[in-house]
């Protein structure tokens, strides 16, 4: 018996992945689920492990660079409303790992909820956004989160309290496979006073990032000191391009896609930039984007 034999309702082979992530570009995957249900998603990752393939979560792919080649294994989307669900209970906001962080911040916000607004334009789930402990200069995600449920690479679920996570820039402990859900612990406020701040956040960073626009992505983290963006310019490439791939004129920390850009013209921009600025100001640059 196939390990797929019984699955076929949410399994397909040789799905084209392009469309699902910001940079539109990148290979297939050669299985690609969209389980509906808690157990069709547990079943799954059991399989997978007694068949020892690889597997990966793709959220809104927001963050991510496919190779041309495309990923073996199993992807994974928790696109179904089962893993969407967001509620409100007191000064706390529970959410699903596949629901975007941008819903989670306006719900908090329309509850008079304090804390995450700051994040407001940061894109990305809330499983994504917390592996990564996304943030920004203010606050991280990370900062406001009481408990997360985990689904691990055996197919075994488990909840963490604050106390077992721990979380620096742009990383954090919370490494299993899937994030299924997160509490945050917030602080009231007023809706009126919430929605203001939002709006005026969500300005000044639209005049300094492409929030919200596709074909861009963050290249690195910020070295200590100043921005990544502050040390590519100062390196003299803002202008830098390979292929289809150029930086972003306003922020050259974003990388901007041409519609025939691939995948490759990516990982040479990222390469060159990188190696120009360990060699120009002796500054190691880390990858911000995950390249599958």
């Amino acid at each position: 018996m196939s390990w797929v034999t019984g699955l076929e309702h949410f399994v397909r082979n040789d799905e084209p992945l392009a469309s699902r992530c910001w940079l539109r570009c990148g290979g297939p995957a050669a299985f690609f689920a969209e389980p509906a249900t808690m157990d069709d998603l547990v079943e799954l990752v059991k399989r997978c492990a007694a068949e020892s393939l690889p597997v990966r979560l793709l959220g809104n792919g927001s963050n991510v660079l496919i190779k041309s080649a495309g990923l073996e294994g199993v992807t994974i989307s928790l696109d179904a409303p089962a893993f969407g669900a967001v509620s409100v209970d007191g000064n706390s906001i529970k959410a699903g790992g596949g629901v975007a962080l941008a819903h989670v911040i306006t719900a908090a916000a329309g509850a008079g909820l304090a804390g995450l607004e700051q994040l407001i334009g940061i894109p990305g789930t809330v499983g994504g956004a917390l592996h990564g402990n996304s943030g920004d200069r203010t606050t991280d995600v990370g900062d406001w989160v009481s408990q997360v449920t985990v689904l691990d690479r055996a197919g075994e679920v488990r909840t963490l309290s604050k106390e077992q996570m721990t979380f620096s820039y742009r990383s954090s402990s919370v490494d299993e496979l899937a994030i299924l859900d997160a509490t945050f612990q917030l602080e009231p406020e007023s809706n009126d006073e919430l929605t203001r701040r939002m709006q005026k956040l969500w300005i000044v960073k639209r005049a300094k990032q492409p929030t919200g626009e596709k074909a861009t992505a963050c290249l690195f983290k910020d070295p200590i000191g100043m921005t990544a963006g502050e040390t590519i310019e100062q390196a003299g490439l803002k202008t830098a391009r390979s292929g289809g791939a150029s930086l972003l004129d306003r922020d050259p920390n974003f990388v901007l896609l041409s519609q025939d850009a691939s995948s490759d013209d990516v990982v040479k921009l990222l390469d060159d930039v990188r190696e120009q600025v360990s060699q120009k100001l002796g500054v190691e640059l880390e990858t911000a984007i995950q390249i599958w």
